[in-house]
């Protein structure tokens, strides 16, 4: 027969991304195609789900031709994607019928906000393992209901589907079947953490009718097969997962208390906490890792909005790199910030904060302070709020964190990595390729054909290792006026509807 592969289909914020992996899990070819996204309002983000589609379908196209056998070998895909993002789209005709709201979009802060008002966070959070937030799915939902008249009629009519961007994809690949996995479900709002099927108390606090909502199945195994000409035979699609948590798997995080972060547009670290979910009072997600074998694994998550993109916002907006790469060097060329601090709360602050009404803040800033001091705070901040989601992580599971280990872009920084192990006070292990979501991904489809998955993980191995090289001291001090910088930040544009 020859070589078989399994192709991953990684769809994030500003990429589609399709990567073929062979039997051992080791990258056989890769393709990328962007993905823009619109900004019609400040802290309002959204993508046309159309062009995020064709973004897809480009990069899967690209990689099969890149490797003309695949197209005969491919045995199995994997979706892995970003995850909160809304899309709503007419069943018959198969097009989006309003523009895909983006997890960053901070629109219905105010409904949020309401919502906290009379009481209900605690209730939901009970149900879900998630905070009143814009972050989520069903404020995006209500929303769209609220001003778009056309999904109310094609809603009674039995026309309208809603998903996150998994069931989008899924249901183009399929040619109309409407799923999605437990992982994606559990950033919805709308399922309850343990029974893991939508929630009617839930579906009616949001105004969200079931029948547009996806079935919910478990992450490995699926088995709907892709439609069209794709490939030369029946290929199915076994595996799906939520891109964090895509990564935790990647990078073989199987054990309870063991801790990723990844750096891309946001950072996101998750715990993997077992087989029991951990109640988080108020500053963390209690969230599902994955179902598999029919068993739900679940994890801990904090969530930062802003860390790449705060990078990128010191090349486009302000000029001081013309690439981020440059940013390494520029950090590395002054010996501190000059007490400089940047809370990067563009869209607002995610864990432990819950602040949709903080925004950006630079604290600090004296006649001496320079543009190099003003990139290494930029640097900083994301370890800093790494720091605080793993501080708190540690405090509400009981699990004591030896070790962090990272992937996605800016864990190639030399600097950043060294200053995150510097803050945190423990080793920083960085993943040897940047693939970790994907590789994710296509194990779990590799789960689903049985295959044996654990040489997959051992490709995740670190390559670069980081260990804390600052003093005590100097670790709490800087970690005190991080502090008293996000103060500052908090709550700036409440009332605003900002």
């Amino acid at each position: 027969m020859g070589e078989e592969y399994i192709l991953a289909l990684d769809q994030g914020s500003t990429t589609s991304r399709a990567i073929l992996f062979d039997r051992a899990g080791q990258v056989k070819a890769a393709a990328q195609e962007p993905l823009r996204s619109i900004l019609p309002r400040p802290g309002w983000v959204e993508h046309d789900a159309q062009a995020l589609w064709e973004s897809a379908a480009t990069a899967l196209n690209t990689v099969l031709q890149a490797v003309p056998e695949a197209r005969h070998r491919v045995v199995a895909m994997g979706i892995a994607n970003q995850r909160e993002t809304v899309v709503a789209w007419d069943k018959r005709t198969g097009q989006a019928v309003a523009p895909a709201i983006s997890w960053q979009c901070r629109r219905t802060a105010d409904l949020c906000q309401t919502l906290k008002n009379r009481g209900l966070e605690a209730f939901v959070r009970q149900k879900t393992g998630l905070p009143l937030d814009p972050y989520f799915s069903a404020t995006k939902i209500h929303w769209l209901f609220q001003e778009h008249a056309d999904l109310v009629r094609l809603a009674k009519a039995g026309r309208l589907a809603v998903g996150t961007v998994d069931s989008w994809l899924l249901f183009q690949l399929s040619g109309g079947q409407h799923l999605t996995d437990v992982s994606n479900a559990a950033r919805t709002l709308l399922m309850n953490l343990r029974t893991l099927s939508w929630d009617q108390e839930l579906l009616d606090l949001f105004e969200v009718p079931s029948a547009i909502l996806p079935e919910i199945v478990d992450s490995a195994g699926i088995g709907v097969p892709v439609q069209g000409d794709w490939f030369s035979r029946p290929v199915p699609v076994l595996g799906i997962l939520g891109d964090q948590q895509a990564s935790l798997f990647g990078h073989g995080c199987l054990r309870p208390g063991m801790v990723k972060s990844t750096y891309g547009t946001g950072a996101f670290v998750l715990m993997n906490t077992g087989m029991t979910p951990v109640a988080s009072p108020e500053a963390l997600l209690s969230t599902v890792a994955w179902r598999m074998d029919g068993v739900t694994h679940y994890a801990l998550e904090g969530s930062v909005f802003s860390s790449g993109s705060a990078v990128e916002w010191l090349r486009d907006n302000l000029k001081v790199i013309s690439d981020v790469g440059e940013s390494e060097a520029l950090a590395q060329s002054v010996e501190d910030t000059a007490g400089v601090y940047f809370v990067p709360a563009f869209v607002g602050l995610g864990a432990p904060y819950w602040d949709s009404y903080a925004r950006g803040t630079v604290v600090g800033l004296t006649r001496g302070a320079q543009a190099a001091h003003l990139v290494r705070a930029v640097l900083e901040a994301s370890a800093f709020q790494t720091r605080d989601i793993v501080e708190t992580m540690a405090q509400e599971s009981g699990y004591p964190v030896t070790q962090l280990s990272v992937d996605g872009g800016m864990s190639r920084n030399r600097f950043f990595s060294q200053f995150q192990a510097d803050i945190l006070g423990v080793p920083v292990a960085v993943a040897p390729y940047q693939e970790l979501t994907a590789l994710g991904a296509a194990a779990m489809a590799a789960h689903g054909l049985g295959w044996d998955v654990v040489p997959w993980m051992a490709t995740s191995r670190a390559s670069d290792w980081y260990r804390p090289t600052m003093e005590a001291a100097l670790r709490d001090r800087r970690y005190r006026e991080w502090k008293k910088a996000v103060a500052r930040a908090r709550n700036w544009a409440e009332g605003s509807g900002g």
